[in-house]
């Protein structure tokens, strides 16, 4: 019998200005920077969730570390993640990135009720703040 996933620990997105988009994260999104290692960045994302940011050069080579042996990894063109948000807060965020000076793209209303906003990252990765009701999941 195979066991059951408990869940992600780590997303990456792939970005050609680690620092910009660093910073874009930190100030935009509120994500804590956790560790900096050369080409990478790991911001925290929830509880027990990550997300990456490596630079798009240096993440496509193999990497011999203390511990073992990593295998290089690309992604081409814009990637996209969604962020998990309160329906309470949703108007908040919109003020929030408005505020900012982040062009929100689109908004969307699921069937079941769920929210979205879209946005892109200064390395053109799309962005999504949604509220459950999205999924059955979630």
């Amino acid at each position: 019998m195979r066991p059951e996933i408990q869940g992600i620990v780590e997303t990456v997105l792939y970005v050609d200005d680690l620092e910009e988009a660093c910073t874009f994260y930190e100030d935009v999104l509120g994500l804590p920077l956790m560790a900096a290692f050369d080409g990478m960045k790991v911001l925290k994302a929830g509880t027990a969730q990550n997300l990456l940011l490596f630079d798009r050069m240096a993440a496509e080579l193999d990497k011999d570390l203390p511990g073992g042996h990593v295998p290089g990894h690309r992604c081409d063109g814009p990637g996209h993640i969604a962020f998990h948000v309160a329906i309470s807060d949703f108007d908040q965020w919109i003020e929030a990135l408005q505020a900012r000076g982040v062009q929100i793209t689109s908004r969307v209303t699921w069937p079941a009720g769920g929210r979205s906003l879209y946005f892109d990252d200064p390395a053109d990765n799309v962005i999504e703040l949604a509220t459950p009701g999205l999924w059955p999941n979630f």
